[in-house]
């Protein structure tokens, strides 16, 4: 089966999540169609004299004072073993395909340095000194490191791509395997996006940005994209895996297939390092060039996968995208990050697990915490309680600093 373009059309045929509800995809789609938020106090290191002291932390197994490519590992490997295994596809360790993989960048954290100033002297010039024949601190810091060790647990082929795109890194990654499928440079591939990085530096800088909510207060209600009184994101962390291959190769082996993934569109600006262009042209193009690579009109979509992410700034540009490529015929809309935060690298992958799940079951997930409308933003929100809806296509958007937009199309299996 080819698509509009003559491409093979590119399917889903297994889905793995963990985030702050849960491991699991079952457990996390229950809980968000349920409206609950996994937004936490965060315990895992001290929170006097900041500002937020909340996130959307995953507790893994054994974890005592893991760093941040640590984390990112564990929850990728825990997020391929479930896509993996409800796709059945190889032998295990032994993957038929390549690894996409879209991760945060690394830096030595806090318990590297307290590791190396134990050493004796801890003085910059010191722990430098100290880190010489430190392998551990080099592999674990090594930025291509967490795919290789990936890419050799599940036995994929060739090279593992990494990469990083800011807030579109998740949608990133799937973009880019679907890619390698339409080439024919692969019939099957893992594409994932993963995301650890709720550590006390990267929640300072976010901070210091005026970036995130200070709701401390009641974690639960901090996130709220697109209400009147939204002050910001809550950074969270988690990660999805999507077993991704062509039509043939899946109907060939007898898979089941729980989607399509019909187009993908980017747009990038480089008006400022965190902030997009006021004129709206990169994020309504990255919308408009997915809806063309996929052969859709706009009144094809019946709802999209918001970016969402509950800055003032953010949700506002949304609205205005939304309306220039939809006018006053805009579907309904809603964020998942209302409910598990920003997972930033890993959030386009986990929205595109949704998106599917949202098609599968004809539900659409809600935007909780919508307790005061914003005249400014005109959409349908999906307020507060999950909705029945006939689904067809979904506009899954993501929208990086720095300009980097991607936007994906999620459709049902073709009939």
């Amino acid at each position: 089966m080819r698509d509009h373009l003559g491409r093979p059309v590119v399917v889903v045929t297994g889905l793995g999540a963990v985030t702050a509800l849960g491991f699991g995809v079952k457990d996390n789609w229950s809980r968000l169609l349920a409206g609950q938020s996994g937004i936490r106090r965060i315990t895992r290191f001290p929170t006097e004299h900041l500002k937020t002291t909340i996130a959307g932390t995953v507790d893994l197994p054994g974890d005592e004072g893991f760093t941040s490519p640590v984390r990112v590992e564990r929850m990728a490997a825990m997020a391929i073993e479930e896509a993996v295994a409800e796709s059945s596809i190889g032998a295990k360790g032994a993957f038929p395909g390549p690894l996409f993989l879209g991760m945060p960048p690394v830096e030595v954290e806090w318990p590297h340095r307290f590791s190396l100033a134990r050493a004796g002297d801890p003085t910059y010039p010191g722990m430098t000194q100290a880190a010489a024949g430190r392998a551990d601190i080099y592999e674990t810091c090594l930025y291509g490191g967490v795919g290789e060790r990936l890419a050799a647990r599940f036995g994929t082929r060739g090279a593992p791509i990494t990469t990083t795109t800011a807030c579109a890194t998740g949608a990133t990654a799937i973009q880019l395997g679907v890619e390698a499928i339409q080439r024919g440079e692969a019939d099957s591939c893992i594409a994932l996006g993963a995301d650890g990085t709720v550590q006390p530096e990267a929640l300072i800088r976010f901070s210091l940005l005026s970036a995130l909510s200070q709701r401390n207060d009641d974690p639960t209600k901090a996130s709220r994209p697109f209400e009147k009184n939204r002050a910001g994101f809550v950074m969270s962390e988690g990660a999805a895996a999507l077993v991704l291959e062509s039509y043939e190769a899946a109907r060939a082996r007898g898979a089941t297939i729980l989607g399509v993934v019909a187009g993908a569109g980017e747009r990038a600006d480089n008006f400022h390092r965190t902030r997009s262009n006021p004129d709206g042209r990169a994020i309504v193009g990255a919308m408009r060039n997915a809806l063309a690579d996929a052969g859709l009109e706009p009144g094809d979509i019946s709802y999209v996968n918001a970016h969402g992410t509950g800055t003032p700034e953010n949700d506002k540009m949304e609205n205005f995208g939304m309306r220039a490529v939809f006018g006053e015929s805009a579907p309904p809309i809603s964020s998942n990050k209302s409910m598990i935060g920003h997972t930033l690298s890993a959030a386009g992958a986990l929205e595109a697990v949704f998106s599917l799940l949202t098609i599968r079951d004809g539900r659409l997930p809600p935007t909780i915490n919508h307790d005061e409308p914003d005249p400014s933003i005109t959409l349908d929100v999906v307020p507060n309680v999950a909705r029945d809806a006939t689904v067809k296509h979904v506009l899954s958007n993501s929208f990086g600093f720095g300009g980097q937009n991607v936007c994906l199309v999620l459709s049902g299996e073709p009939r």
